[in-house]
């Protein structure tokens, strides 16, 4: 059996950065992944669920009602690793491109207060995991560490 594209990047090489993945064909639609790499693979601490639920509650949020992208918005959710989320585009992205809407969906994360939507019994099916004191850490984090001076090594998978 062949190994699926995430498995043959070497992650003892990977850092906390936005990557492209993979590009798909759905009949005549591209559709970009994004890896977007919150921890340091197998060197950092990963995600707790709560945080890293209540990023993806934010985060799919902010990006299903954003005005440029809510109709190119496929999917956003976590990594079975705990180490970052998946970002699914409909369309030929790069890294660089979607800067800007990460940068602001982020930012948007880091100063969220309030009540988490869509955080009821009725709307999710475990809705009490959830920590946003530590989804705006980790925010605030990744917007110092990647998204302030973003390098090419974060933006580009490493040989």
């Amino acid at each position: 059996m062949e190994k699926i594209t995430s498995f043959t990047i070497d992650h003892n090489k990977l850092v906390p950065g936005i990557y492209v993945s993979r590009k798909d064909n759905a009949g005549d639609t591209v559709v970009t992944t994004f890896d977007i790499r919150i921890t340091n693979p197998n060197e950092e601490p990963v995600m707790n669920t709560a945080e890293i639920h209540t990023i993806e509650h934010l985060g799919a949020t902010f990006l299903r009602n954003h005005d440029d992208y809510k109709q190119n918005v496929l999917y956003f959710g976590p990594m079975g690793c705990r180490t970052g989320f998946y970002l699914l585009l409909t369309g030929d992205h790069s890294s660089r491109e979607i800067l800007p809407l990460i940068k602001e969906m982020f930012t948007f994360i880091a100063g969220y207060t309030g009540d988490i939507p869509g955080a009821s019994a009725r709307d999710c099916g475990n809705y009490l995991d959830m920590n946003l004191p530590m989804a705006n850490y980790i925010a605030k984090k990744f917007i110092k560490e990647v998204l302030t001076d973003t390098q090419d090594h974060q933006l580009y998978y490493p040989d």
